[in-house]
C-alpha cells in the first residue's frame, strides 16, 4: 500500500487511461533517492494489469558505458518483430544491438580520423536518429494488439545512447497506445542526474516528500505502533518524509541510535545499506559485490565468477532471506534498491573490486563487456588489452552510440608505446567532441598535443579545439584554428575537410573570414580524383562573387554534384554545403532541385541527421519561389527532426524561417512567439547569438512593414543589412524591404549603402527575378521621373520569374505610385492583380493594403475571406503532408517510413483530415487536394 500518493496515482491513471483509448503519453517521475519513484512504477504496473503488455528496464550505475545496453534489455521482448520496421531503421537497430555487422573491418585498429577516414554517418554506422525511430516503430508494434506500458527506472544511469533513442521515440509518440513511464533521480549523489533532468524535456511530475501524517503511518507499519514517541519524532525528523529512509534507517540504526550528524540523507542511506550487508557472511558479501559489479546481474555470469573466488550459489541465501536481493524469473539478481548496489561498489576495498572485475571478465565470452571488465581490473599497461579496447571504441562509434571516447582514453592509459598511446588520445579527443563532451575533448587534446610533434596529429587536435570553440559560439577562434591547421602542409584532402568546416565557422564570423577561407580552398592542390575536388572548386565560385570578389566561372550545380559522386563523395552527406551554397548567388532553382533530390536520398538511405540542414535550404528555395505552404510543410518537418537530434543551430534557423512565413500571412502573435523562440535557442554550451538571428530579424521586420510600422521595420532591416551578417542569404534578400521602409519614412539615405551592395549582387547573380527587385528598389529611390519605366521593366521581368509574392508587391507599389500621381484608372489593374495574388497566397496584411489602395481609386474591393482560400487550409502541416502522400497511393506503412512516424499515427492523422476536407475515404483525397 502506498501512503500519501493520491496525486501521483491520479497522474498514472490518466496516463494509462489515455493508452487504453489509443493515445500515447509520456511521464517522468523525478525526485531524490528513496522518495518512492520505484514504488510508483510498481503501482503503475499493478494498475495496468493484464490489459497491458508491460516491458521494463532500469539504468545501472556502472564504471563503463556500453552503448545501447539499456535499450537492448528494454526492447528484448520485441526483437522478434524487427522485420516490420523499414529497412534502414531495422539495420540501424540491429547494428546498435550487435545483431548485425557494421561492415567495417574489425582488425584492432581504429580506421578513424587519425588514419584517414572517420566514423561519419555513412552506411557502415548506425544513425542515432534511426535507432530512435526504430525504437518508436518497435514500441508501436508491441502496442498493436493491446496497450503497452513501457517502464524505465533510474534514467539518470541509463547509457546515453539508449536514453537518446528513448527520448526521440517519446517525442514522436502520438496515437500508438503506448504509455512511457520513466523515473530519474535529481539529487547530487546521482552525478548525471541533474544533466539528465535538463536533457529530458518530458512531461514531469516531481515526487515530493510524504506529509507528516502519511510518514507517521508508514513508520508505524514498518516498526510498530509501540515505538516511543521521542524515537518516532527523531526518525520522522531525520527521514524528512523520505519513504526509503523511514523503512531503512530504523532497521539499521536501532531504536535509540543517532544518525551520523551533518551527512546528506542519501549518504546516510548508503551507510544504512552497507550496515545491512556487513552483517552477512563474507562469502555472501563477495557474491553481492560481484552482482553489483556485473551490470546486468545475470546469474549465468555472476555464479561462474563467484565460483572462481570460492563462492557458491548457496551463499546467496542469506541475502535473499534478509530481503536485500531477489532472483527474477529471467535469472537475474535484483537489488532491493539501487542504493544498495551503490553502497556495495562505493565501500568495497579496491583490491576486492579488482578481483571482482577480473572474475567477471573470465566468466564472460569475448566481446565488449569482457574487455571493459578486464580494463577495470588492469593495474599495469597491457598492449593486447589496449588493442581490444580500441576495437570496442570502434564498435561503439559504428553503432552510433556514446562510449567511444572513454574506451579510447582507457586504451591510451593501458598502451606502453608512447606514439600509439598518443594516437589513441587523439582518437579519444575526437570521439569526445562528437559526443558533445567539449571540456573533456579539450583536456584530452591538450594532453595529446604535449606528447607529440606529429604535424597531422596537431592539426587534428586543433580541429578538436576548433569544434569546441564553434559550439561555444567562438566563431572567429574556431575559424582561425581551422585555417591554420589546414595550412600546416598536411595532405590536401585533410586540409579540404578542415576548410569546409572553417567556412561554416567563418559564415558566422563575417565577410572577410569567409573570403579568406574560400581563397585558400580555391588554391588547394586537390587531384581530379579527390571526392572533394569538385566541391572545393564550386564553393568559391558560388560565394566569392556575392562578396564582390573575382572567381572562376560557376558551373551548374548538377554537374558538380555528379562529378563529386563519380569521384567517391558520400551522398548526401558531402553535398550538403553544396546545396546551401546555391542560394548565396541566387541559384534558387538549383537549390530546389538538388535539395529535393538529396532529401529523398537521405530518406531512402536513412541518413536522417543531415535532413534538417537540407530541408532548411529547400524551404528557403520554396519560400523564394512563392510556394509558401510547401515551405511551411518542409520547415515544420525539419524542425521536428532538428529538435529530435539536438541540432540547436537548425532549430533556431528553422523556427526563424517559420516566423517569417507567419509574418507573410499576418499571424502576428505566432510570428513574434516563433521569433522569440528562435532568438532564445542556442546550444547548451554557447554564449553566441542564436543562429536564426538574421532570419528572425527579417521576420519581425516584414511583420512591421506589413502592418504599417515602417520605422520599426527600417531599424531592424538597417541593422540586419549593415551588420556582421550582411552577407547571409536572408540579409541580402531583405534589402528591397529596407528600401521600401526607408522610402516610406522619407529617409532613403539609410538604404543607400545596402542598395549599392544589393545592386552589385544582382549583377553577379544574373537572374531576371533579382534584376526585377533591383529595378523596384530603383523606382522607389528615384528620381521620380524614372520610376514608371523602372516599375514597368521590373514587372516585365517578373512575368517569367514565377515568384508571385514579389511580383504582387511590385504591382502594389506601382499601383500606389500611380494613384499618388492621380492616375487612378491606370492604378486599378495593378492593384487588382496584386490583391488577387495576395489573397491566393493568404498574405493577409498585404491583401489588406492592396484592398485599401484599390478602394482609394474609387473601385470597391472584393470582400476579404479572412482565411486561407486553398482547400488544404483546414489541415495542420503534418496532416497535409500525410494527406498528400496518401493521395499519391502510398500505404500508411509507406507514409510512416517516409515521415518517421508510426503507421497508427499516420492513420490517426488521416482520420482527422477526412472531415476537415469533407470526405470520407482516402480515394477522395486526390480530388480534395
Amino acid at each position: 500500500m502506498l501512503y500519501g500518493r493520491e496525486r501521483e496515482q491520479a497522474a498514472l491513471d490518466e496516463l494509462l487511461e489515455a493508452a487504453r483509448a489509443g493515445r500515447s503519453g509520456v511521464l517522468l517521475l523525478s525526485g531524490e533517492a528513496g522518495i518512492g519513484k520505484t514504488a510508483l512504477l510498481d503501482d503503475a504496473v499493478a494498475r495496468a494489469g493484464e490489459a497491458f503488455r508491460v516491458i521494463r528496464a532500469a539504468g545501472v550505475e556502472y564504471e563503463a558505458e556500453l552503448p545501447y545496453a539499456g535499450l537492448s534489455l528494454l526492447l528484448a521482448p520485441g526483437l522478434d518483430r524487427l522485420d516490420v520496421l523499414p529497412g534502414p531503421q531495422r539495420r540501424a537497430l540491429e547494428m546498435a544491438f550487435g545483431l548485425a555487422d557494421g561492415g567495417a573491418a574489425d582488425d584492432g585498429v581504429a580506421h578513424g580520423r587519425v588514419a584517414g577516414g572517420g566514423p561519419a554517418a555513412g552506411e557502415g554506422h548506425a544513425d542515432r536518429l534511426l535507432v530512435g525511430l526504430a525504437t518508436l516503430g518497435l514500441l508501436a508494434e508491441l502496442a498493436a494488439d493491446k496497450p503497452l506500458l513501457c517502464v524505465l527506472d533510474d534514467a539518470q544511469w541509463l547509457d546515453r545512447a539508449s536514453l537518446d533513442a528513448l527520448l526521440l521515440a517519446a517525442r514522436r509518440l502520438q496515437a500508438e497506445g503506448v504509455a512511457l513511464l520513466l523515473a530519474s533521480r535529481t539529487d547530487s549523489a546521482a552525478n548525471t542526474g541533474t544533466s539528465v533532468q535538463r536533457r529530458l524535456g518530458l512531461p514531469e511530475l516531481e515526487v515530493a516528500a510524504l506529509a507528516e501524517a502519511d510518514a507517521t503511518r508508514l513508520l508505524a507499519q514498518r516498526v510498530g505502533a509501540e515505538l516511543p514517541a521521542a524515537v518516532r519524532d527523531r526518525l520522522l525528523s531525520e527521514a524528512a518524509g523520505n519513504p526509503l529512509a523511514l523503512t531503512e534507517l530504523p532497521v539499521t540504526t536501532g531504536a535509540q541510535a543517532h544518525a551520523p550528524g551533518g551527512l546528506p540523507l542519501t549518504s546516510r542511506l548508503l551507510i544504512a545499506f552497507h550496515g545491512q550487508v556487513t552483517g552477512l557472511p563474507a562469502a555472501t558479501q563477495t557474491l553481492l559485490l560481484l552482482a553489483a559489479a556485473e551490470e546486468s546481474g545475470e546469474l549465468d555470469v555472476v555464479l561462474p565468477a563467484a565460483a572462481a573466488l570460492g563462492v557458491t550459489a548457496e551463499h546467496l541465501a542469506p541475502a535473499e532471506e534478509s530481503g536485500l536481493v531477489t532472483v527474477t524469473a529471467d535469472r537475474r539478481i535484483a537489488f532491493r534498491h539501487p542504493l544498495l548496489r551503490s553502497a556495495l561498489l562505493q565501500r568495497a576495498p579496491h583490491h576486492q573490486k579488482l578481483s571482482a572485475h577480473r572474475a567477471i571478465a573470465d566468466a564472460l565470452p569475448e566481446g565488449d563487456r569482457r574487455t571493459w571488465h578486464l580494463a577495470l581490473a588492469a593495474t599495469a599497461p597491457d598492449p593486447d588489452l589496449a588493442a581490444a579496447l580500441e576495437r570496442t571504441a570502434v564498435r561503439a562509434e559504428r553503432r552510433g552510440g556514446h562510449g567511444g571516447a572513454a574506451a579510447y582514453e582507457r586504451a591510451a592509459r593501458l598502451t606502453p608505446d608512447r606514439d600509439d598511446a598518443t594516437r589513441r588520445l587523439v582518437l579519444a579527443a575526437e570521439a569526445a567532441t562528437e559526443e558533445g563532451e567539449l571540456t573533456r575533448a579539450e583536456a584530452l587534446a591538450g594532453e595529446a598535443a604535449a606528447r607529440t610533434d606529429n604535424v597531422l596529429a596537431h592539426a587534428l587536435l586543433d580541429q578538436v579545439r576548433a569544434t569546441a570553440h564553434f559550439w561555444r559560439g567562438s566563431y572567429p577562434t574556431a575559424y582561425r584554428l581551422l585555417l591554420d591547421a589546414a595550412d600546416t602542409g598536411i595532405d590536401p584532402s585533410y586540409a579540404a575537410r578542415m576548410l569546409f568546416q572553417a567556412f561554416h565557422a567563418a559564415w558566422y564570423a563575417g565577410e572577410e573570414p569567409v573570403a579568406a577561407v574560400l581563397d585558400r580552398l580555391a588554391a588547394l592542390p586537390l587531384t581530379d580524383g579527390d571526392p572533394l575536388a569538385p566541391l572545393a572548386r564550386h564553393l568559391p565560385a558560388a560565394v566569392l562573387p556575392a562578396l564582390g570578389r573575382p572567381a572562376a566561372a560557376l558551373p551548374p550545380v548538377r554537374e558538380t554534384a555528379e562529378a563529386a559522386r563519380r569521384a567517391g563523395a558520400e551522398s548526401p552527406v558531402d553535398l550538403v554545403q553544396l546545396c546551401g551554397a546555391t542560394l548565396i548567388l541566387g541559384r534558387d532553382d538549383e537549390t530546389s532541385d538538388l535539395g529535393a533530390e538529396l532529401v529523398a536520398e537521405a530518406r531512402a538511405k536513412g541518413t536522417v541527421g543531415v535532413m534538417p540542414t537540407l530541408q532548411f535550404f529547400l524551404a528557403e528555395a520554396e519560400l523564394f519561389h512563392g510556394r509558401h505552404h510547401d515551405a511551411e510543410l518542409t520547415a515544420t518537418e525539419a524542425l521536428g527532426l532538428a529538435r529530435d537530434t539536438g541540432q540547436h543551430q537548425w532549430v533556431s534557423q528553422l523556427t526563424a524561417l517559420l516566423a517569417y512565413l507567419a509574418a507573410l500571412d499576418g499571424r502576428s502573435d505566432h510570428c513574434t512567439d516563433l521569433a522569440a523562440t528562435a532568438l532564445a535557442t542556442t546550444g547548451p554550451q554557447t554564449a553566441a547569438p542564436a543562429a536564426g538571428l538574421p532570419w528572425a530579424q527579417w521576420a519581425l521586420a516584414l511583420l512591421d512593414l506589413g502592418q504599417g510600422r515602417a520605422g520599426d521595420a527600417a531599424d531592424r532591416l538597417h541593422t540586419l543589412t549593415t551588420g556582421p551578417h550582411r552577407h547571409h542569404v536572408s540579409a541580402t534578400r531583405a534589402v528591397p524591404d529596407l528600401v521600401e521602409a526607408a522610402v516610406r519614412l522619407g529617409t532613403p539615405h539609410r538604404a543607400a549603402e545596402p542598395y549599392e551592395r544589393f545592386a552589385r549582387w544582382t549583377t553577379a547573380a544574373d537572374r531576371p527575378w533579382a534584376e526585377a527587385l533591383r529595378l523596384r528598389c530603383q523606382a522607389l529611390l528615384g528620381p521620380d521621373e524614372l520610376a514608371e519605366s523602372a516599375y514597368r521593366a521590373a514587372l516585365d521581368l517578373h512575368e517569367a520569374a514565377h515568384r508571385p509574392f514579389e511580383q504582387a508587391r511590385t504591382a502594389l507599389l506601382y499601383g500606389e505610385w500611380l494613384r499618388r500621381t492621380r492616375r487612378r484608372t491606370d492604378a486599378r489593374p495593378h492593384l487588382r492583380a496584386a490583391l488577387e495574388t495576395f489573397d491566393r497566397l493568404a498574405a493577409h496584411p498585404w491583401a489588406a493594403r492592396a484592398r485599401t489602395e484599390l478602394a482609394a481609386t474609387g473601385t470597391p474591393a472584393p470582400t476579404p475571406t479572412g482565411t486561407r482560400t486553398t482547400p488544404q487550409s483546414p489541415l495542420t502541416p503534418q496532416e497535409l503532408q500525410i494527406a498528400r502522400l496518401a493521395a499519391q497511393g502510398l500505404t500508411n506503412r509507406d507514409i510512416a517510413a517516409q515521415l518517421f512516424l508510426s503507421p497508427r499515427t499516420v492513420a490517426h492523422h488521416l482520420y482527422k483530415a477526412y472531415p476537415k476536407l469533407n470526405i470520407t475515404s482516402r480515394t477522395e483525397l486526390p480530388t480534395a487536394l
